[in-house]
């Protein structure tokens, strides 16, 4: 008898043990599955962000396009406003056109959007460890302008390149000079030519001198503490250096002229 209750005291204990592990199971699964899904969609954002700007630069191709820059969609987050005046590629002085290009990229009608000698350069003396000079294109910082953020990174400049390229073999350059034009920063809230033109020397964009081109020119590479309106001896200096220069550009700038 007592051997028969011990045997039924045993088969009455619930198994719970092969359940337990089922639901631990089920549970990872489940985790799994959702760490999968969470990685998919991450990544699907990602792929997203970086096609997004190659279907903005054939949106962007039409004349009619009147697309703002990265630093303008911050003011406008910010609530801080900006000035920007869109003005066509006619309506601007040949004097700011030929200015800009030979202190910003003298090579602009030759280069397929990256000038590759000077970009030679630059790689050569980082690797050498000696300090960098700027490399970057018309095509380059419009993709920057339009598309990504400032300040110095490999990343960015990674990202910057493929652009430049592509922006090069889509839009003509007289466009591309156009869009770089009408989003460049001249100052805390002020892009492109016609706002910079009114807002430094009271005049629209179609009406600026050698001079007053000259002096945006050369502001370009620090428009915050380069104020073209109030130049200092040193950017005079380099203005004048422009001047001279952009007076002699007739051969650098015939595919925005012919």
């Amino acid at each position: 008898m007592d051997y028969q209750a011990g045997v039924s005291g045993v088969d009455i204990v619930p198994e719970t043990r092969g359940e337990e592990e089922d639901v631990s199971s089920s549970r990872s699964r489940g985790w799994g599955q959702a760490l999968r899904q969470r990685w998919r969609q991450i990544a699907l954002i990602a792929i997203v962000v970086v096609l997004l700007p190659y279907v903005l630069i054939v949106l962007y191709a039409p004349s009619f396009i009147h697309p703002i820059s990265t630093l303008m969609l911050r003011d406008l987050v910010l609530f801080r406003g900006y000035d920007r005046q869109w003005v066509a590629f006619e309506d601007i002085s040949p004097n700011l056109v030929r200015s800009v290009m030979m202190s910003e990229d003298g090579q602009f009608c030759i280069h397929d959007g990256v000038d590759w000698v000077q970009m030679r350069g630059v790689v050569t003396d980082a690797l050498e460890g000696e300090s960098t000079r700027g490399a970057s294109t018309i095509p380059m910082q419009t993709a920057k302008n339009l598309f990504l953020w400032n300040g110095r990174s490999f990343i960015r400049k990674g990202m910057e390149l493929p652009l430049a390229l592509a922006a090069d073999f889509v839009w003509s350059k007289q466009r591309m000079m156009e869009l770089y034009l009408n989003v460049a920063e001249w100052g805390p809230g002020i892009y492109g030519a016609e706002a910079a033109a009114r807002h430094h020397f009271g005049v629209p964009a179609a009406k600026l001198t050698r001079r007053q081109a000259a002096l945006l020119a050369v502001s370009l590479p620090n428009p915050i503490e380069r104020n073209a309106g109030k130049p200092g001896r040193g950017l005079r200096s380099l203005a004048s250096l422009i001047e001279r220069r952009a007076s002699r550009s007739g051969e650098y700038i015939k595919c925005l002229y012919e």
